[in-house]
């Protein structure tokens, strides 16, 4: 089992991975970061190294500029678990007009990627040709069909999809889905870089 540490002190050693693997799962170079929290380029990369420990002050800038809190970045708000089981009776539901969905991911701190599995009727969509996109500038969405047929419609083009399907696109794009033929549809959908609320 891992320990989360529970006082900040504690936890400011032992980051310098977790800062790296945000950095980079946000496409971020360490030029990138340094622009966004004024802390020097070499010092983050000798704090992502585990050389050195921030002092909570730099710890607090890095994790404004990882658009985090502090206790997000340092993980004291998550307590020690470190596996999140969602059950099937606990899932956040929403949707409307034939078009339900579920979200499959616990809403932890930080998390950038979203798993979401939706029910299209026949002829309902997830969204409509004016929507704007609701994730931030380069993300991606992964959608498969479990069953069922539907059209992506993605800035102004139509990609049909059957069951067992899988498309991959630049989420920030304006786009929904549609079920066609006469059965319901169903997709699994992760997506990357959600916009923040």
């Amino acid at each position: 089992m891992i320990a989360i540490a529970t006082r900040p002190e504690a936890a400011l050693g032992t980051i310098g991975p977790r800062i790296r693997a945000l950095r980079e799962a946000m496409d971020l170079s360490l030029r990138d970061l340094a622009e966004r929290t004024g802390v020097s380029a070499p010092m983050l990369s000798q704090v992502e190294r585990s050389e050195t420990s921030p002092t909570l002050n730099i710890a607090a800038r890095i994790a404004a500029g990882l658009e985090l809190r502090l206790s997000q970045l340092l993980r004291l708000d998550e307590g020690a678990e470190h596996v999140h089981v969602v059950r099937a009776r606990d899932r956040r539901q929403g949707g409307a007009a034939g078009h339900g969905y579920e979200i499959l991911t616990p809403p932890l701190p930080g998390q950038r990627a979203e798993l979401t599995r939706h029910t299209l009727a026949p002829g309902a969509r997830t969204g409509g040709p004016g929507d704007p996109p609701r994730h931030e500038p380069g993300a991606r969405e992964s959608a498969l069909v479990d069953s069922g047929a539907v059209c992506l419609h993605i800035d102004g083009e139509r990609h049909e999809l059957d069951e067992g399907d899988c498309v991959t696109f630049d989420a920030d794009l304006p786009h929904h889905f549609e079920a066609h033929g006469e059965g319901a549809a169903l997709l699994a959908v992760v997506s990357a870089g959600l916009r923040r609320s």
